[in-house]
C-alpha cells in the first residue's frame, strides 16, 4: 500500500457532444487520487463522480490498458500521451503530477481524426492505410519451416522495432502538419525489411502512400515531434525507408 499522499487536481477537459457540435473546455475537480493510479484510472474516478451526480461522464478511448492496443490517447498539457517519454496514456501514472496541478486534457486534433465525443476520436483513417497494403499475401496450408527463409539479424531487429507501432495516432496529433508518415513508414518498413514482404513491396508502398494522402493527412517537414512523442519510440529512420520504397516503386512504375 502506497504511503504517498493522495492528489487533488483541477482538470480542464474538452467536452464535445459530436463531430458537428461546438466543443468547450469544462473544469472538474479530481480529489483523493492515488499517485499509483494510472491517468485513465484517474478519469474513471472523475467519471464515477459525474455519474453519481447525474451528469454525462467524459468519453475517452481505451481497451487493454497495458500499452499494447493503441486505443488510448489524449493531449495532456499540450503533449500527446502526457509528459513521460515512451509511455502510453494508460501507462502514465499520477505520481508524475503534483498536488494542486491544473491538467488540460484535449483530444487528438487532426483533420483526418474526427471527434466522436469529448476525447474520443475516429482513427479509422489509419485503418484504411493498413487496408491499402499493410499485409502480405501467402498461400494457405501447413506452416512453412521456420528456417526456410533466413532473415539477417540486423534486418529482423529493425523490422521488430518498426512493428512495435501500435497505431495510436500520437504521431499525427503531435505533428504540426498532422502527418501520418511515421505510422505509415513503420508499417511499410516492417514488411519491406523482411523477405516475406518483398514480393509486394512496390505495390504496397504506392498504395499505402496514396491512401495516406487520400485521408487528408499533412506532409512531413522533419519536425521530429512524431518520434519524440511516440509511446513506442519509433524512429524517424522508418520515414526515410518509406520514402526510398516509394521512390523505387514510382520509378519502376513510370518505366513500365
Amino acid at each position: 500500500m502506497s504511503n504517498k499522499k493522495p492528489l487533488n487536481l483541477t482538470l480542464k477537459v474538452w467536452r464535445q457532444e459530436g463531430t458537428d457540435r461546438r466543443g468547450r473546455l469544462e473544469t472538474y475537480k479530481a480529489r483523493g487520487i492515488s499517485p499509483d493510479a494510472s491517468f485513465l484510472e484517474m478519469l474513471d474516478v472523475v467519471n464515477e463522480g459525474l455519474t453519481l451526480a447525474g451528469k454525462d461522464p467524459i468519453a475517452f478511448d481505451h481497451d487493454c490498458r497495458e500499452g499494447i492496443c493503441g486505443m488510448c490517447g489524449a493531449v495532456v498539457n499540450g503533449r500527446a500521451h502526457g509528459p513521460q517519454r515512451g509511455t502510453t496514456l494508460c501507462q502514465l501514472h499520477m505520481r508524475h503530477f503534483s498536488d494542486g496541478d491544473t491538467v488540460v486534457i484535449e483530444p487528438w486534433r487532426a483533420r483526418a481524426f474526427k471527434i466522436v465525443k469529448d476525447l474520443a476520436v475516429d482513427r479509422g483513417a489509419l485503418d484504411r492505410i493498413i487496408q491499402a497494403g499493410g499485409y502480405i499475401s501467402v498461400n494457405t496450408g501447413a506452416a512453412p519451416e521456420a528456417n526456410a527463409l533466413p532473415v539477417p539479424q540486423a534486418a529482423a531487429d529493425q523490422a521488430f522495432d518498426a512493428a512495435a507501432c501500435i497505431g495510436c495516432g500520437a504521431c499525427v496529433a503531435a505533428c504540426p502538419n498532422a502527418a501520418a508518415m511515421l505510422f505509415t513508414g513503420a508499417k511499410i518498413a516492417h514488411l519491406a525489411l523482411l523477405p516475406q514482404g518483398r514480393p509486394e513491396a512496390a505495390r504496397r508502398a504506392l498504395a499505402m502512400v496514396a491512401a495516406m494522402d487520400g485521408q487528408g493527412f499533412g506532409n512531413c517537414t522533419n519536425e521530429a515531434e512524431c518520434e519524440a512523442t511516440c509511446p513506442k519510440e519509433i524512429s524517424l529512420v522508418n520515414i526515410a525507408r518509406m520514402n526510398r520504397e516509394f521512390l523505387k516503386a514510382a520509378l519502376v512504375s513510370e518505366e513500365r
